[in-house]
């Protein structure tokens, strides 16, 4: 059969996305998986459904780039809003469902803009935090971000024994005083990706706890595949609420593709 398909991307974070609300496409992981090969299908980051549900205006269904559902993508969930506003399943503000519960967004003059999950615990190390934005997150700082061998010190950490069972979303920072710069290796992807979302949130929460940040604040991020924006409130440093994740979330081509 022929499968209707959409790209889409957020930061140079890319997706396939598939509108499944009459479909009635099935979960395969191995389709998935090679509609996500950059050599023998589309090629993305990941894959999305938009589905029906009736208590919301669509639910997201997510995969990686591996064929296997995950947990919650940001720049997915700003992408298949994008989507929903294309197909006239909104018009400016929009709820729906993901993996991590109700998310609430609206279109803007950026973009997307993407409420996500409160966080309501963040793990400070030795120079480390880990907390999960609707996906588990590490966050470091370093120094020289742009020469880091991003794919091997990332890996070292997803794969070490603490991590290895589950895997973890590394994001390395490096604070440049008015924006962080942030790459990140993405389990899933297993590689470094232009853009992550739930990591750009991980990173602005981390660094606002380490600062000391409090009251609502905006945090400017540069990512490798372009700019984004977190905003925030705390009143401690440890829990965080209205959280919201903006910038571009792009059409980038359709097409249809045999399967």
């Amino acid at each position: 059969m022929k499968l209707s398909f959409y790209k889409y991307q957020g930061a140079g974070n890319d997706f396939v996305l598939i509108d499944n609300r009459t479909l009635g496409l099935a979960i395969d992981e191995k389709l998935f998986e090679r509609l996500c090969d950059r050599r023998f299908g589309i090629g993305g980051d990941g894959l999305m459904l938009l589905q029906n549900h009736p208590d919301f205006d669509f639910e997201m269904i997510y995969a990686n780039s591996d064929g296997r559902l995950s947990s919650m993508c940001g720049n997915g969930g700003r992408c298949i809003t994008a989507f929903a506003n294309k197909l006239g399943v909104f018009n400016e503000e929009t709820n729906f469902i993901a993996v991590d519960g109700p998310h609430y967004a609206k279109v803007t003059n950026k973009g997307i803009s993407l409420q996500m999950i409160d966080v309501n615990e963040i793990e400070a190390g030795d120079n480390f935090f880990v907390l999960n934005t609707g996906s588990p997150h590490y966050v470091t700082e370093v120094s020289n971000l742009k020469d880091l061998n991003v794919f091997e010190t990332g890996r070292s950490i997803r794969y070490n024994d603490r991590f290895k069972a589950n895997g973890i979303n590394v994001n390395f920072v490096e604070d440049f005083g008015e924006y962080l710069a942030v790459r990140t290796y993405e389990r899933g992807v297993e590689d470094e990706t232009l853009a992550c979302g739930t990591g750009v949130t991980a990173v602005a929460l981390a660094i606002m706890s380490k600062k000391g940040i409090t009251g609502t604040h905006t945090t400017k991020i540069k990512a490798m595949g372009g700019d984004l924006s977190v905003t925030a409130t705390t009143t401690d440093g440890k829990s965080f609420t209205n959280i919201f994740l903006e910038g571009p979330a792009d059409f980038v081509f359709e097409g249809e593709i045999e399967v």
